[in-house]
């Protein structure tokens, strides 16, 4: 065996002999890996999550770990000849993700749920049952790529920028990473990917990508919210920065830093954007878009992905994200701690919130060196 080169995952023996637990949501890229791993001839196991009640999942499409995706997911591996197990994470899903994000957004924050499953359960709680089941790594469809460097495994960006999925994935640690595979991160495009699908003759291969957060119907926060804590919706009042009323607001969970439409707060001149929120007054602070302006960020909870300890030098220049949809920029990132930083970004960036992370890239390159939870606002 030690004389076998290295197979597509890293081993060196062929892959019959590795066992391999695919993560599987049953959208098109779990399954395609799924169907891959299994066509070069792995040892594949499939594991679906059940994340949350079936009822409900089932009146809703388009979201991953619903009823309807377990079908799908068990379908493909029925197809493909290789085993699929379903585990209920039902409680374990509330009380590591939805939880906190109703608390989150009650205490006037933005919080990105997808990034603590990732964290707290698949690549946890999950990632533990594939070692308990023998697997030599666990495979997923994220667009993400892990390669080897001199200090060992890296996370880079996606070769496709417009599917990397890195910003929701800066909380992996070293030890995942040596553990976790992503076979789709090399791609191009999506397309590439649902012509692999088609290849296979996947059931799924022309199936939506998923948009929502899979436990909130439609991007309707607000409701679920109000479902998980009566009384979180509770009316009051819209002030300028100096703490004038200027209008009622139809509770504080409705509203985002950086928010402009929706205030009904028209006639004022300047268009007036929502600066903070203060849940405890129950008060939506409002102010011109300068006030959005922010250049130093503080960020805790820091997962730290670079070759020397995080805290080993007194400043580090990179490149951070601090909103999914927006692009890295220069930054210098100023440890307090091992877990603890400044950020300093060389220009000012509007609409920092509370809850989001903020993730460090490379100044050149695709490598991620991880990243932290911005935590006070400004």
């Amino acid at each position: 065996m030690l004389d076998h080169p290295l197979n597509s995952l890293g081993f060196a023996k062929p892959p019959a002999a590795t066992r391999v637990v695919v993560a599987m949501s049953g959208g098109v890229d779990s399954s395609v890996v799924a169907a891959q791993l299994k066509e070069e001839g792995y040892d594949v196991v499939g594991v679906t999550l059940q994340l949350y009640d079936h009822g409900a999942a089932l009146a809703k499409k388009g979201a991953c770990c619903a009823g309807r995706d377990i079908h799908d997911a068990r379908r493909v591996a029925e197809a493909m000849g290789f085993p699929h197990y379903v585990l209920d994470y039902e409680n374990t899903f509330r009380e590591a993700v939805i939880d906190e994000f109703a608390d989150a957004y009650l205490a006037g924050a933005t919080p990105v749920p997808c990034i603590r499953c990732n964290e707290r359960v698949k690549f946890k709680d999950l990632l533990q049952t594939a070692r308990d089941l023998d697997a030599d790594c666990m495979a997923t469809g994220h667009y993400i790529q892990r390669k080897m460097g001199d200090a060992g495994a890296e996370l880079h960006s996606a070769t496709d920028a417009n599917r990397d999925q890195s910003y929701f994935l800066f909380s992996t640690t070293a030890e995942q990473l040596d553990y976790l595979r992503f076979p789709l991160g090399h791609l191009a495009s999506k397309a590439e990917t649902r012509a692999l699908a088609a290849r296979y003759g996947l059931s799924v291969a022309d199936k939506p990508d998923s948009q929502d957060i899979c436990f909130v119907p439609n991007g309707d926060y607000a409701s679920v919210i109000e479902k998980l804590r009566p009384g979180a919706a509770d009316p009051g009042d819209i002030v300028d920065m100096d703490g004038r009323v200027l209008g009622q607001h139809r509770g504080v969970i409705h509203y985002t830093v950086g928010q402009r439409r929706g205030l009904g707060i028209g006639g004022l001149g300047e268009p007036l954007y929502v600066v903070r929120l203060d849940p405890d007054a129950r008060h939506v602070i409002v102010g011109p878009k300068e006030a959005l302006s922010t250049r130093v960020i503080p960020v805790r909870e820091i997962n730290w992905l670079g070759d020397s300890p995080f805290d080993s030098q007194p400043e580090w220049h990179v490149n951070v994200k601090v909103r999914s949809t927006r692009a890295p920029r220069p930054a210098i990132l100023r440890p307090l701690s091992a877990t603890t930083a400044e950020v300093e970004l060389l220009s000012p960036e509007d609409g920092v919130s509370v809850g989001q992370a903020c993730v460090f890239y490379a100044g050149e390159g695709s490598r991620i060196f991880g990243g932290g939870w911005i935590w006070r606002g400004y």
